[in-house]
């Protein structure tokens, strides 16, 4: 049997979960996407030469800002006191790779901070590119790895390959 959905009350009702009793503990969890794009705007992205500036670097700002604002998108999320917030852009063939990492001392894991960052980052690629391709996709957003807490260490099984792969050109 699956485990019980733990922000559903025993009549189903939406609950936030009590983390009160859980011990605090270096929690971390990294998180992918990536921005399928054509090659005409990867051109400009790669120039610089964007009517609304650099591309990669407001879209690392924007990940940043939604890590740290990740308990006002998503209901029922807690407000989590977060140490450090890494948000990585690189071009890689066919489109923008994206990176996020978000730690924190606390009760609860931080991956929806991590995926929060992705995901802004990823909308502010599309949201700054759409004038030069309006068919961008985001694609492959997925927890990497998470640590600390009561479940553990996660790695996705292909994390390790996927760290030694190339991140494209840097941000």
């Amino acid at each position: 049997m699956s485990d019980p959905l733990t922000h559903l009350d025993q009549s189903g009702e939406a609950r936030m979960v009590d983390v009160g009793s859980k011990p605090a503990t270096r929690r971390r969890a990294v998180a992918e996407g990536f921005v399928r794009c054509s090659d005409a705007l990867l051109q400009r992205i790669r120039a610089d030469d964007l009517a609304k500036g650099s591309i990669l670097r407001i879209a690392q700002i924007a990940g940043i800002q939604a890590a740290k604002r990740t308990d006002e998108l998503i209901p029922l999320c807690h407000t989590i006191p977060l140490e450090d917030v890494e948000v990585q852009l690189g071009l890689a063939p066919g489109g923008v790779r994206i990176r996020a990492e978000a730690s924190a001392t606390w009760t609860t894991g931080v991956e929806m901070e991590a995926f929060a960052a992705v995901m802004a980052a990823a909308l502010t690629v599309i949201d700054m590119g759409k004038a030069v391709d309006k068919s961008m996709v985001i694609e492959g957003v997925r927890l990497l790895e998470k640590t600390g807490g009561r479940g553990g260490t996660y790695r996705a099984h292909d994390a390790s390959e996927i760290a030694q792969q190339p991140r494209g050109e840097p941000g």
